[in-house]
């Protein structure tokens, strides 16, 4: 019988013991995997695969621990200080650095090349991972691929007689057109409190065209005149074609707008797919890009690519790389991207029937293959990146949208900020 055992946040440091690789039970190799977005949309599919694993591989016994995503980072922090890691874990290049900065992982490099997946990841993925780990290796490989979207109201799109925006122009066009603030209906939501600002950042990187973060000599791009336009706009949009508790909303108030019937348009990614599509069905749902701004070039920002790494502690090192190889196989990259709703980083599985039927994630797969997308990936390599967009900069955001700071000046200090890390960075790093 398999034993898989899913635990909540709360005992994790009850069970940090079982990162040891302790014997399973009739002699077989135990080996221990942390899921870091444990829930019930994923522990299900993680089960099932595990389940598959042990069968193929009857020593081999995996032991199952769901963390909350939002705690993840902090409980990695915790069990490397006290020596009782797992032996495979679910990563994210937001924080990838940081786990490398605490040589907490073991490269993957020799071991892919050997492998019969060396040539079946995204190369797209594979690169954001080597540049988000600050020396260039690969210590996570790629299991998914997100990408932000706008979600928008198929069916009040067609009673306005108005076809999806390609452009931001269009997208504010329609979203002031959508709004009747008597029937409660609203064009667009934006996204004013919890992971607002990187969110905001993808759309002003994709209104502008700005290809880098950062010029040659470590200078932010941030704050580009294209960028400011953007951000002028969106806060120009707030409170006349959105709710006024945008100023404050995260992604569960949201969706819960959109789904509820008061908002036309969404801006977020693939990953709230299950929660939209699960509200209103693919009939009243769709899903396209961020638009283009005045230049027409595509410019995507990169939603952290998730993973799975092998931690260097592990003393069973062996194991745990072929449970990573397992589950990034045709068939289980194939099982689980087609449950979550993300695109496959296998490229094997893009010749699948699901994918093919999953109009969001073709959509989002044919942007991220085109020759004309450039990817400006953000720089999770930079331990102060997820401070400055967070705590340094949301607050300062709201004060945009409230119309008590300007466009120009929160991207100002956001991109001073930006710049002298990039500058520390360098200074230590070449």
């Amino acid at each position: 019988m398999s034993r898989i055992r899913a635990t909540a946040l709360a005992l994790v440091c009850g069970l940090a013991l079982a990162g040891c690789g302790d014997d399973g039970g009739g002699g077989a190799e135990t080996i221990t995997f942390w899921d870091n977005n444990g829930g019930p949309a994923r522990t299900p599919v993680f089960q099932h695969l595990i389940g598959e694993f042990e069968r193929a591989n009857p020593g081999i016994h995996v032991e199952y621990v769901g963390i909350p995503s939002s705690s993840v980072q902090q409980k990695y922090d915790t069990a490397i200080a006290g020596g009782a890691t797992p032996d495979v874990g679910g990563i994210t290049t937001s924080y990838l650095s940081d786990l490398v900065g605490q040589d907490a992982l073991e490269p993957l490099d020799d071991r892919l090349a050997a492998s019969p997946l060396h040539d079946k990841l995204l190369p797209n993925l594979v690169d954001d991972i080597r540049k988000a780990s600050g020396d260039h290796k690969l210590y996570e490989l790629p299991s998914s691929a997100n990408l932000d979207v706008i979600w928008y109201r198929k069916d009040w799109f067609a009673q306005a007689g108005l076809q999806p925006p390609s452009t931001w122009d269009e997208l504010i066009a329609d979203a002031t057109k959508l709004t009747d603030k008597a029937a409660n209906r609203y064009g667009y939501t934006v996204r004013g409190g919890a992971g607002s600002v990187f969110q905001l950042l993808s759309e002003a990187y994709a209104y502008s065209g700005v290809p880098t973060f950062f010029t040659d000599n470590g200078v932010s791009t941030t704050a580009d005149p294209g960028n400011v336009d953007l951000v002028r706009k969106i806060a120009a949009l707030y409170g006349k074609a959105t709710p006024t508790a945008d100023v404050n909303n995260g992604y569960t108030q949201m969706v819960a707008e959109f789904t509820g019937g008061s908002v036309a348009m969404m801006h977020h990614n693939l990953g709230s797919s299950g929660d939209v599509l699960k509200a209103l069905g693919p009939d009243k749902v769709g899903a396209i890009p961020l638009p283009v701004g005045p230049s027409g070039k595509r410019t995507v920002v990169p939603n952290p690519t998730d993973g799975f790494g092998v931690f260097k502690a592990s003393e069973h090192q062996d194991a745990a790389w072929k449970f990573v190889q397992f589950l990034l196989s045709k068939e289980s990259n194939s099982y689980w991207n087609q449950r979550v709703g993300q695109i496959p980083a296998n490229t094997d599985v893009y010749g699948d029937a699901w994918l093919r039927a999953d109009a969001p994630v073709e959509m989002a797969l044919g942007v991220l293959r085109a020759k004309d997308t450039v990817l400006a990936s953000a720089p999770f390599a930079l331990p102060q990146f997820s401070a400055i967009t967070k705590a340094d900069s949301e607050p300062l955001y709201q004060k945009v949208l409230l119309g008590t700071m300007s466009a120009d000046d929160f991207l100002r200090k956001l991109a001073d900020e930006l710049t002298a890390a990039e500058r520390d960075w360098r200074s230590h790093n070449g």
